[in-house]
């Protein structure tokens, strides 16, 4: 008898949904992918739908659905920090506020009558990271902006047992800090913080002591803002003027010129990202002193910090959760539900894949390449299949990849990806300005064979999930995945969770003598990853890339129809209403 248990988050950003049988993961996808909204919010009523049906399920044999937050809670905090006016696009933002809604909407949009457990936000974080970690202990760190009211949690787990055991609480965020730098910074918030990240390398911390005025972290964990800086009622911004006169620079305005201020702006926040967490960890060890350490929350995606605290914190051993995010904590209320109501641990496996997401059949990829009047066709000829991919890549040739099931998590991992020869100097520039039309600081991962990895990177470990990075040290000149400071966010690829991916890169090594590819998401700026094979026509039409691999046939984009390209070039995109660049997310 199966125990089915539903994790569910919605209403801020990134809903997701995912189902486990007794304690495993059978299937994990974000709303987003199907409704093609990017980090959307709804109830996530069609990825609720795809874990059904991949389990053969109804939700009337769903035990139970687990919620990651109290919803109550969050309510409380979002009325005494007080409401900030709505600007026009977020009309429906006084519905944001009804507690009752995740019930309500589970009951009516859902169909689901059965129990409902509520879990808390950070909680579900911690337990993301924990039990499908494969650590029989660790402790337990989860920072983001916020969640019902803690922004920061320390705790500890063995065996099917985890206690947060410390809390740091909103306004006192370092989530938010970082965010609100970003804004500073003239990117959009819970979006660019990434962007940040990457523009970081080419500044110069020279204004670390200023930004340290911004917070303190005390010996026993407490972080403090200096609040006189921050501004979390506006809908605009988050920070106030004396951050312009700290920094003796106004705030840049969006898609202005990157200059060295702004780039030694963000070299400064990541250093004092870094120094805080550091500072974090210590104190976590003296507290857990476990050789083991657990992360997720927004903040843990940054892999520039991850690879920090692996080196020079005092834990042996790191696994962060891939879908650190709100995502992931769809995960974690699943996993606290199943020990709540099975009474034990969760199987202590190590999460080795993220492939959750949808699938298509043979029949379901037919159905759109029938549509092409010129489809090069493999079947089951997949070494021919490799070694064509294997020499457009070669040829300097961009390729959109599409195999097996979708990942879960923001990070594109082998299933649906762009890849290109990391040797070719131009390739970075290329893709940034032609296929992602985003900015040219952006920097790209290397994907490498797990066997080849010590030989090209400085990394001791498997790196399966590019969540932390570390230093170039190949033989190879691999420009379009070396960032300017030496660094790569190396994803490690294995033959028994990516096989396919792992033979491609094999036959791409037969060809070039390198084992290793540039991987990006398959996606355009401002949309989702891709998830339906009709997805990934669309964004290969509109882009430039040069060759979709689809599953079993190779589509050049030489064979397409020269009208279908015109027609998506002309076309006016259809938006969903969304948040904009506004800051205002009610946290």
């Amino acid at each position: 008898m199966s125990l089915n248990i539903i994790g569910l988050t919605s209403h801020f950003h990134d809903s997701a949904c995912c189902l486990l049988q007794n304690g495993k993961i059978v299937a994990a996808a974000e709303e987003e992918r199907f409704t093609r909204i990017k980090h959307d919010s709804s109830i996530p009523k069609r990825a609720f739908q795809y874990c059904l049906a991949t389990a053969g399920l109804t939700p009337a044999d769903i035990d139970c659905i687990a919620y990651y937050e109290h919803p109550r809670k969050k309510l409380e905090r979002q009325l005494w920090a007080g409401l900030p006016e709505a600007p026009p696009m977020q009309k429906n933002a006084l519905f944001k506020l009804d507690a009752s809604r995740p019930e309500r909407e589970i009951r009516e949009v859902l169909g689901f009558d059965g129990p409902i457990e509520w879990f808390s936000h950070h909680a579900s974080h911690a337990a993301s990271a924990y039990y499908f970690s494969g650590f029989p202990d660790a402790a337990l760190l989860t920072v983001d902006s916020v969640g019902e009211w803690a922004s920061t949690t320390y705790g500890k787990a063995k065996g099917a047992s985890l206690e947060i055991f410390k809390e740091t609480h909103f306004p006192h965020s370092l989530g938010l800090l970082y965010s609100t730098l970003t804004g500073y910074l003239g990117f959009e918030v819970n979006e660019g913080e990434y962007k940040v990240m990457g523009l970081a390398p080419y500044g110069k911390p020279t204004y670390l002591e200023q930004l340290r005025d911004l917070l303190s972290i005390n010996d026993t964990g407490d972080l403090t803002l200096k609040l006189d800086y921050f501004d979390f009622n506006r809908s605009d911004r988050m920070h106030t003027e004396k951050l312009c006169s700290l920094l003796n620079h106004p705030a840049r305005k969006p898609e202005s010129e990157l200059d060295q201020f702004t780039q030694d702006v963000a070299r400064s926040l990541q250093v004092l990202l870094e120094e805080s967490l550091l500072k974090m960890t210590r104190y976590l060890y003296e507290r857990a002193p476990s050789e083991n350490l657990c992360m997720a929350g927004g903040v843990a995606l940054n892999c520039v910090a991850n690879g920090k605290i692996l080196r020079d914190g005092p834990f042996k051993r790191l696994f962060v959760q891939p879908a650190a995010g709100d995502d992931g904590c769809a995960l974690g209320a699943a996993a606290l539900c199943h020990v709540k109501l099975a009474g034990e641990d969760l199987p202590r496996e190590r999460l080795g894949h993220v492939y959750f997401g949808p699938g298509y059949s043979t029949q379901e990829v037919a159905a759109c390449t029938d549509l092409l009047p010129k489809t090069k066709a493999y079947g089951k000829n997949e070494n021919a299949l490799l070694r064509d991919t294997a020499q457009r890549l070669a040829d300097g040739k961009i390729i959109g990849w599409f195999h097996g099931r979708m990942e879960f998590g923001p990070r594109s991992l082998g299933a649906r990806s762009i890849l290109a020869d990391p040797r070719q100097p131009e390739m970075r520039d290329k893709i940034n300005a032609m296929v992602k039309k985003r900015e040219g600081f952006r920097p790209f991962a290397p994907a490498v064979l797990a066997s080849e990895a010590t030989k090209h990177f400085d990394l001791d470990h498997a790196s399966p999930f590019m969540l932390e990075t570390c230093q170039v040290i190949s033989h190879l000149d691999l420009p379009a995945i070396t960032h300017v400071d030496g660094s790569a966010r190396v994803q490690t690829v294995h033959d028994d969770s990516s096989p396919r991916f792992a033979k491609l890169l094999r036959a791409f090594q037969k060809i070039t003598g390198c084992p290793i590819l540039l991987n990006t998401s398959f996606n355009v700026r401002g949309e989702p990853i891709v998830c339906t094979p009709e997805d990934a026509l669309l964004c290969f039409i509109s882009s430039d890339i040069d060759t979709l691999v689809l599953e079993d046939h190779i589509i050049d984009r030489a064979d397409l129809p020269e009208h279908w390209i015109t027609w998506f070039r002309n076309r006016q995109p259809v938006r969903a209403d969304g948040p904009g660049n506004s800051v205002y997310t009610l946290f």
